[in-house]
Order: C-alpha cells, then sequence, then structure tokens
C-alpha cells in the first residue's frame, strides 16, 4: 500500500467513531420512547381492563338482584293468585248468605210469635213461683214485639234470653218473699221452691204452711209437721244451712191424654 492512501483510510476511521455516539444515542433515546410508550399502553389496557372488569362485576349485581326480583315477583304472584282465589270463594260464601238472610229474615218474625204464644202459654200453666217478675218480663217482651225501632234479631235475642230464665228455673231452689192470696186476703210468706217440682209457702211467723196443688190448681195448706222441714228447706235454699235430705209432699204428676 502506497504512504498515499494511508491518511485517508485513518481519517475514515476516525470520523466512524467519532460518529458511532450519535448513533447510539439515537438508538437510546428510541428505545426509552418506546419502552415509555409500552408503559404507557400497558397502563391504558390495564385501566381498560379495570374498567371492564368494573362493569362486569356491576352487571352481574344487576342481574342477580333482577333475577331475586323475578322469584320475589312470580312468589307475591302466586299468592295474590291464591288471595284473589279465596276472596272469590268468600264472595260466594257472602252472597249466599245474604240470600239465607233474606229467606231467614222473612220466616224469622213469625217464629218469633210463634216464641212468643208458647211462653205464654207455658208460663200460665206453670207453678205460680215469681209471679210478678214473670209477668213483667214477658209483657215488656210483648210491648218489644210492636216496636219498629228494634231490629228482628234484637227481638230474637232478647225472647232466647227469657227462654234461657226460664229454662234454669227447673234446675235451681230458690227461697223469696212475696205476698200470697190466701182467704181473699194478701199476707206476706217465704216461698220455697225445689226447681218446678214444687212450691211451698210459710207465713212470716211460721204459723201455717202449705203447697201448690198442680192438680187441683190451688194452695192447700199443709198439716203442721211439715213446718219444721219448710223452715229448714228455707234455710238451704238461703245457703244457712247445708243441704239435708226433706221429706216433703209433691203433687202427682198429671198422666198425658
Amino acid at each position: 500500500m502506497s504512504s498515499s492512501c494511508r491518511p485517508i483510510a485513518y481519517t475514515a476511521f476516525i470520523f466512524g467513531l467519532l460518529s458511532l455516539p450519535c448513533y447510539a444515542e439515537d438508538t437510546l433515546e428510541k428505545v426509552i420512547h418506546i419502552e415509555q410508550a409500552t408503559q404507557k399502553a400497558a397502563a391504558e389496557s390495564q385501566q381498560k381492563i379495570n374498567d371492564l372488569s368494573l362493569e362486569a362485576a356491576q352487571l352481574l349485581a344487576k342481574y342477580r338482584f333482577a333475577i331475586r326480583q323475578t322469584e320475589n315477583f312470580q312468589q307475591e304472584s302466586q299468592h295474590l293468585a291464591a288471595v284473589l282465589k279465596n276472596q272469590a270463594k268468600e264472595s260466594e260464601s257472602l252472597q249466599q248468605q245474604i240470600k239465607d238472610i233474606a229467606v231467614t229474615k222473612a220466616e224469622i218474625t213469625p217464629l218469633i210469635l210463634r216464641m212468643m204464644e208458647s211462653l205464654e202459654s207455658f208460663i200460665g200453666l206453670d207453678l205460680p213461683f215469681l209471679a210478678i217478675e214473670r209477668q213483667q218480663r214477658l209483657k215488656k217482651l210483648q210491648s218489644m214485639m210492636l216496636r219498629a225501632d228494634i231490629n228482628t234479631a234484637e227481638k230474637f235475642r232478647r225472647i232466647l234470653e227469657t227462654y234461657q230464665i226460664e229454662n234454669e228455673y227447673g234446675n235451681t231452689i230458690e227461697a223469696y218473699k212475696a205476698e200470697i192470696t190466701l182467704d181473699n186476703t194478701k199476707i206476706p210468706v217465704d216461698f220455697l221452691r225445689l226447681g218446678r217440682i214444687a212450691l211451698y209457702y210459710q207465713r212470716l211467723d211460721g204459723s201455717e204452711t202449705g203447697f201448690w196443688n198442680k192438680t187441683e190448681k190451688r194452695w192447700q195448706v199443709l198439716d203442721t209437721n211439715y213446718s219444721t222441714v219448710i223452715h229448714n228447706g228455707l234455710r238451704i235454699a238461703r245457703k244457712e244451712a247445708s243441704p239435708d235430705l226433706l221429706i216433703l209432699p209433691i203433687t202427682a204428676a198429671e198422666q198425658g191424654k
């Protein structure tokens, strides 16, 4: 190689060495820019993933809530269907009851009138105990039947109440004071009632004792031997003495014809 060529080659090598750092610096900047862009893109992608994940979770929650609401609506719908079915049955029952009430109302008044007649007849044929009280109760019922301001149901209730009172008389004993007509004279006496079996009286001074003769429909005087027995019976009825056996005369039951 001639000496004239060497300076040229050396100069080129030096130029290459001088230009190499500039090329590397550009490459590094590009790498850093790419890395930054990659990180930014990755961050943006991660944010999108996070946003999509949150949206998916929200949609899932809404879906589950919608499922629960649908199930609740179905249960409520089934319940309402059952309620409506029962209401329809109750409506039919009420309609039938209204019809029955109309029929019953037309029949109840004649029934009450028959009951009043039977009650009046029964009291007239019964032992004459608590005569004033029972007659007053009967008169109140008769007066009530003519009142327009008292409905049929209340009239029926009151006559049933009177029947109940009369029924209880047959299961109790009672001692009370009242007046009795003897020899066309009213005198105060003690009465002893044994259910509806017998009714006795005794003058307040114990001088006379008697009973109601159901067969003859009159008061009959008893032998003085019964005075003590009736007196003891009065004390038992007033709960002034313990229950005891009483031997008393009674009228034989009438034979049906």
